[in-house]
């Protein structure tokens, strides 16, 4: 099992491309820990973003009666990724994993199943 910071360290160093990292609280859109980023890359502010963009997604599925659950979601930009993971496990409820990537030195499916691995040994 790995901490909040031991995960974070691990999806940045471990993950091709990866620009940036954060775990977010999507009931208050509060990063719980950034990791990464620039002054191009502001990952508080994109954390709390991207809350409104699960929150959205979620009213769009019970609107349709969905009963299905969130494993992951794609935003792609010209150069980057943003990958949002909902966290499901261990006490992870409300919570979920942001990862930008570089778009040109990024495997999207590699980034997507080293992102599942991470979760999986994330203890909150």
């Amino acid at each position: 099992m790995a901490n909040v910071e031991i995960s974070l360290k691990e999806a940045l160093t471990s993950v091709e491309g990866a620009m940036g990292v954060a775990l977010v609280d999507y009931t208050s859109g509060m990063a719980l820990g950034t990791l990464g980023g620039d002054k191009n890359l502001d990952l508080s502010v994109a954390s709390a973003g991207n809350t409104d963009v699960i929150r959205a997604k979620t009213r769009t599925m019970d609107h349709l009666g969905l009963k299905d659950d969130i494993e992951d979601m794609l935003i792609t930009l010209g150069s980057q990724y943003h990958l949002i993971r909902l966290l499901t496990g261990r006490g992870g409820n409300g919570l979920f994993l942001y990862l930008v990537l570089d778009k040109a030195k990024s495997n999207l499916a590699m980034a997507r199943h080293q992102l599942k691995r991470i979760e999986a040994e994330l203890e909150i």
